[in-house]
């Protein structure tokens, strides 16, 4: 019988900000690069910062801008400074809104949602029918200052027997000694990584990307 060939998981490097760190992630052949695009985060690029390096992406990876609750003032900002191949939205956004965002915009549209316990499962479906993706995240404590999961892991196991949209991204605490057991855990085939391959909030390492996509392209 022939072997079994096992795609391997593609890759979401978020919060890029600099040159240098998003040089290794391109160099390394990542398939997304994220920049964020909100002020209160240690990761917010402003938008003619966010120009440049999606110039410098284009071509090499798809092009990700994150915004949480934007209003059509700033989707626009975004669009025509960012030219993103896929807009992710990280905050309060319904379904409703995802939808006229993806409209307006013309640009595929990515939902993060925050999960903590099976119950936060049950938004999924009305959203799978308006988003191109799914990022499955840790859902903020109730004190954060921040949307997303602030470097915190949820528990995969809520995700066991369960039918995911195809394309659907995870997220929420992975770093390189702990992504390999979220794929075999989850089997999805996106992962998202930001917090986990820095060496300070906001700071990419070049060592610890490489450590990360060697971990993902080495899961089976």
């Amino acid at each position: 019988m022939a072997a079994v060939t096992v795609p391997t998981a593609r890759i979401k490097i978020c919060g890029l900000s600099t040159d240098d760190t998003l040089d290794a992630a391109l160099a390394l052949g990542v398939d997304w690069i994220g920049l964020v695009h909100f002020p209160r985060s240690p990761r917010h690029v402003d938008f003619a910062r966010a120009a440049g390096l999606s110039r410098r992406a284009k071509g090499r990876a798809e092009r990700v801008v994150l915004l949480v609750d934007p209003d059509d003032a700033l989707l626009a900002a975004a669009v025509e400074a960012v030219d993103p191949d896929l807009i992710q939205l990280h905050g309060r956004e319904n379904p409703e809104r995802v939808a006229a965002i993806r409209t307006r915009t013309g640009r595929p549209v990515m939902k993060a949602l925050g999960l903590a316990a099976p119950s936060d499962l049950a938004p999924l479906a009305a959203y799978a029918a308006v988003a191109d993706r799914l990022l499955l995240d840790a859902k903020a404590p109730a004190d954060a200052a921040l949307p997303g999961g602030n470097g915190r892991r949820f528990d995969w196991t809520i995700l066991a027997d369960r039918d995911l949209p195809a394309g659907t991204m995870l997220s929420g605490g992975l770093d390189p000694a702990n992504v390999a057991e979220a794929l075999a855990r989850t089997r999805l085939g996106a992962v998202d990584v930001s917090s986990g391959v820095e060496s300070a909030p906001g700071l990419k390492d070049p060592d610890r990307i490489a450590a990360f996509v060697a971990a993902v392209r080495g899961a089976r």
